[in-house]
């Protein structure tokens, strides 16, 4: 009997340790056919050079995304020049081959005004138009030269032709109060002063993101009404339109304000509501042929939901997908070594941004594969590679790291190890090997 349990548990175990070994073989294989797929199928990007032409990716271009009209370009960081030099290509590509005239960028409203000036041939130089940002992750030489380009660009077009730049965000109020003011004494329409004190309180107040403030819901009644009281006096000869979208953003800013304290993610989830409804509103009145690129980070565009697969936060580009179907073509940007920002808060000495250098890309990640094929920049087209296979890779979980307005932060590094899955979360990838950071002298 005990040498029965003895034999038994013996061959238990050859079949135990043989399982042990043909495991690793099984997961490397797996993972090399993944890896020649892509080789195989992904379309290599020549290089990051903005000015350069995309000559494989022209060659090679995915249906769905010939076929649309309004492109979500996403960034795995907001402080990356080759993200930047990469969209810029792509926007430029755009603009030459399917006719798309219309950029809108993660940035507020107020920026439209002086950008729009000067990418019409207005008077300033790159130093002075990057003054309009209010996102300073946008004051670097690699967008201010893509400004630059739209300036060229719209030269000699008339204005119908031209490329214009609009702010989606509604997360700065100041200014705004003026350009309602002044329409208001343009018309000589009768509005009291304390009506339009309100009014300069909102767009002067900032965000507390720490304090519960109840006055925020207090004011939005009276901009409501002041709205109401404007479009009613019905002027002749009078264009409503530009007061209108002033009145909307300054409303819409004190909606979020008013979010701010709620129940998380409810704030999340308003802030990209109002983006897309300011994306349809230009969609639908000032692209004239109903085709738009818009600029922001991968978790706004992306056409699933905030941060980590099953989140159900709705984003952006879910908003943008449910309304705009295959019309909205969403492409997400990833990474695997390089120099990267960070912001260290520290309350003794205070906060800095600090640069770290990423040597090797992290196991457990789509980078650690991807790092694996032999291309240094690639786009994946993920509805091609869903349908053809590679080992459902891009269809199962995986780690990626989300990299947000604080930049790269790496202590405790598991609270930015999100689990995504790239085939629900994208309708591209674009895959660059080494990342480094965007050029923030203006001066040379």
């Amino acid at each position: 009997m005990i040498l029965k349990l003895i034999n038994r548990l013996f061959s238990n175990n050859k079949i135990l340790l043989l399982f042990i070994l043909i495991l690793p073989l099984s997961i490397n294989s797996q993972k090399q056919e993944t890896i020649n797929w892509i080789t195989k199928n992904s379309i290599e990007i020549e290089n990051a050079n903005p000015d350069s032409e995309l000559i494989n990716f022209n060659k090679n271009i995915p249906e769905k995304f010939k076929n649309a009209k309004i492109f979500g370009f996403g960034e795995a960081s907001h402080n990356t020049k080759e993200f930047f030099n990469l969209k810029a290509k792509f926007f430029k590509y755009l603009v030459k081959t399917q006719g798309v005239r219309t950029f809108i960028m993660e940035e507020s409203y107020q920026a439209e005004k002086g950008i729009n000036e000067w990418i019409s041939g207005g008077k300033g130089d790159i130093k002075t138009i990057a003054k309009n940002f209010n996102i300073g992750y946008w004051y670097t030489k690699e967008i201010v030269n893509l400004l630059a380009w739209m300036r060229n660009y719209n030269a000699n077009k008339p204005i119908e032709n031209q490329i214009r730049f609009y702010g989606m965000d509604i997360q700065v109020g100041k200014r705004i109060n003026l350009e309602i003011r002044e329409f208001i004494d343009a018309n000589k329409i009768n509005i009291s002063e304390k009506i339009l004190k309100i009014v300069d309180s909102c767009a002067n107040k900032k965000i507390n993101y720490s304090v519960k403030d109840n006055w925020w819901q207090q004011q939005l009644p009276v901009l409501n009404q002041l709205k109401k009281e404007i479009l009613k006096s019905n002027k002749k000869d009078v264009a409503y339109n530009s007061v209108e979208r002033s009145l909307d953003y300054l409303i819409k800013y004190t909606e979020y304000a008013s979010k701010i304290n709620l129940k998380y993610p409810e704030s999340t989830k308003s802030r990209d509501l109002k983006m897309f409804e300011n994306v349809k509103w230009i969609v639908e009145n000032e692209a004239e042929n109903g085709k738009a690129f818009i600029w922001a980070h991968n978790e706004h565009v992306n056409k699933k939901e905030m941060y980590y697969t099953g989140s159900e936060i709705i984003n952006l580009g879910r908003h943008l997908k449910d309304y705009y179907k295959d019309d909205y073509y969403s492409i997400g940007f990833d990474f695997g070594v390089g120099k990267i920002d960070g912001l260290t808060t520290n309350k003794k000495s205070g906060n800095r941004w600090e640069i770290h250098h990423i040597k090797k890309p992290f196991k457990k990640t789509y980078a650690y594969t991807l790092m694996s094929v032999n291309k240094n920049i690639y786009f994946v087209d993920l509805e091609k590679a869903n349908k053809n296979g590679t080992s459902n890779f891009f269809n199962k979980k995986n780690k990626h790291l989300l990299i947000a307005a604080g930049g790269y932060q790496p202590k405790p590094l598991h609270k930015i190890m999100i689990n995504k899955v790239y085939a629900d979360t994208y309708d591209a990838l674009i895959f660059v090997k080494q990342i480094s950071q965007p050029d923030y002298n203006l001066d040379r």
